[in-house]
């Protein structure tokens, strides 16, 4: 009879750990999957809009246009304006190699490649945002999937639980099982995952090129004045 009650012992405790691993395993495969997320919106930030946010900086060429071009759009950019992409001449060929050219006058061609960009940054926020948001709903569906899984699977009770198996009464524990319990919740309680508003910057909108185009016009004007050669102004012969 004392087999019987000890095999019946192990398959509770072994029931009991496989639903608390099984469970436990998919919200850290949740996690890392999000971690993973995070890391490539973040390279679709870099490669959807810094890189085009660069370009636009570096047609309007100097910080006082930068700021008068922020004023007009209402953008705000907390990662990208660096003065040293504005300076760099490697960066510029790079950046500028294989842009689609077209207008009858450089000064034409100018102002195009400029909105031509901005066309396409705009497309490029609104996708980022789209990641942000849906991210920011996964993190803390993420949270709230934790702290229900501590929730209903409390450390403590869980190994009181299991001395009872053991000593097959309910006998009460020892003074040191209460800090090894303790200990036992703290080293595996789960943490939710950084949400992605903390880790990723945020951006504003670039409002519609229509609304907004006839005060670019002008800045662009000073803009174009202000390359000098050999710079931009190459990039659209």
């Amino acid at each position: 009879m004392h087999g019987m009650e000890e095999m019946l012992s192990l398959e509770i405790k072994k029931e009991i750990a496989d639903r608390y691993f099984g469970f436990r395993k998919m919200i850290e495969d949740d996690s890392r999957l999000y971690n993973e997320q995070i890391l490539l919106a973040y390279r679709q930030l870099e490669n959807g809009v810094g890189f085009d946010l660069v370009r636009l900086y570096i047609l309007l060429q100097r910080e006082p246009l930068i700021r008068e071009f922020f004023q007009v759009t209402g953008f705000r950019d907390p990662v990208f304006l660096d003065p040293y992409l504005l300076n760099s001449d490697s960066i510029r060929r790079r950046l500028f190699a294989g842009q689609p050219i077209h207008g009858f006058t450089r000064h034409m061609r100018f102002n195009n490649l400029f909105f031509d960009v901005y066309l396409r940054l705009q497309q490029g926020l609104e996708e980022y945002a789209g990641t942000m948001d849906r991210l920011v709903k996964e993190g803390q569906a993420i949270a709230t999937e934790i702290a229900t899984f501590e929730r209903k699977n409390d450390m403590g009770s869980m190994m009181g639980f299991l001395r009872r198996l053991d000593s097959g009464d309910d006998t009460m524990p020892s003074e040191l099982s209460p800090l090894r319990d303790t200990y036992m919740e703290e080293k595996l309680r789960l943490q939710a995952p950084n949400g992605a508003e903390t880790l990723l910057p945020a951006f504003p909108l670039l409002p519609p090129l229509k609304t907004c185009k006839g005060k670019l016009t002008p800045l662009l004007a000073k803009a174009y004045a202000a390359q000098q050669e050999p710079e931009v102004r190459n990039f659209c012969r």
